[in-house]
């Protein structure tokens, strides 16, 4: 498998690692405008893979080098900044994008290939990149909520005591500020997560519950004060995306994309089933009123923002 990666500064770079450590690609092509900075990452990428995987690895600054691409990961664009939303992002890396994508396409097999969003706002970012690429949308699939989910998921397994793996959570809509914790589809050993609460005497009340989806809202917020970004995440929920799309194993991920036509499109996230072909069912979990109410919010913001482009 030959994959392109769009971008290798502190993200796109993360995002290499982990796509390398899959074992998945034959070959990796490192995009960067800044050809010193594309040969830097491929040559420190390559000397890493001495330690894993033997895989052709390639720095570019032009995209010819990207045919024949079975999967392309934009990660170009600015990083938030302390004190800055994903939205603050938005005209600048549309720019970005739609500087992008044309060129991809120009490039790549537009009958198989599969695009792959990590660039904020994301949700807009798929959007915008689907109406460029005039690719079908169940190919050009952002990593949406799978961040947002597997901090959910990290937060519940502390406070129950239990293992990630035994937990089914889901976090919907943008990934962004007015995602959505879907509390309603919460299960832990497949059972009910009020019932396993009941079972295991352990209390999460509502003021808890609140503190929780504080935490998962704000954790990108807290790790760019930190340390100025967030990648390794990031990085893990593409290599995550790239492994069910390689072996097609229908797994469902909370990926992003467009869904609907003219002015009710929107891309955002919800459970899907991924496989070869990128995207196959789009899914609906169980909502309260609460839940789809907030969930309709999500996407008219995301919507309103793409429609200001």
């Amino acid at each position: 498998m030959k994959i392109a990666i769009i971008g290798v500064g502190s993200v796109g770079s993360a995002v290499a690692t982990a796509v390398k450590n899959t074992g998945l690609a034959h070959e990796i092509v490192l995009f960067d405008r800044d050809g010193i900075r594309a040969r830097a990452a491929a040559e420190d990428l390559g000397h890493a893979s001495a330690f894993s995987y033997d895989i052709k690895i390639t720095a570019v600054s032009t995209y010819r080098p990207i045919k024949n691409s079975d999967v392309v990961i934009v990660a170009a664009g600015a990083n938030q900044k302390p004190g800055e939303t994903r939205m603050d992002l938005l005209h600048k890396n549309a720019e970005v994008i739609s500087d992008i994508i044309p060129r991809v396409m120009a490039n790549v097999d537009n009958k198989n290939v599969k695009i792959i969003i990590v660039t904020n706002p994301l949700d807009v970012m798929v959007m915008l990149a689907q109406k460029l690429s005039k690719l079908p949308a169940n190919r050009v699939i952002g990593t949406g909520t799978m961040l947002d989910s597997a901090r959910l998921k990290i937060i519940l397994s502390r406070q129950l005591g239990v293992s990630t793996r035994s937990i089914s959570s889901y976090v919907l809509g943008e990934h962004g500020d007015s995602s959505v914790v879907n509390w309603s589809s919460v299960y832990v050993g497949g059972i009910a997560l009020d019932d396993f609460c009941k079972q295991a005497k352990i209390s999460l009340p509502q003021t808890t519950r609140n503190t929780i989806e504080h935490r998962v809202k704000n954790a990108a917020y807290e790790i760019i004060q930190g340390r100025g970004a967030t990648w390794d995440g990031i990085g893990a929920a593409v290599a995550d995306l790239l492994y069910a799309i390689v072996h097609d194993e229908k797994r469902i991920l909370t990926t992003s994309i467009v869904d609907g036509v003219g002015k009710n499109a929107v891309a955002m996230s919800l459970p899907r089933i991924i496989g070869v072909n990128g995207v196959s069912m789009n899914l609906r979990p169980k909502m309260n009123s609460a839940e789809s109410n907030a969930l309709r919010k999500s996407a008219k913001i995301i919507r309103k923002n793409f429609d200001l482009l």
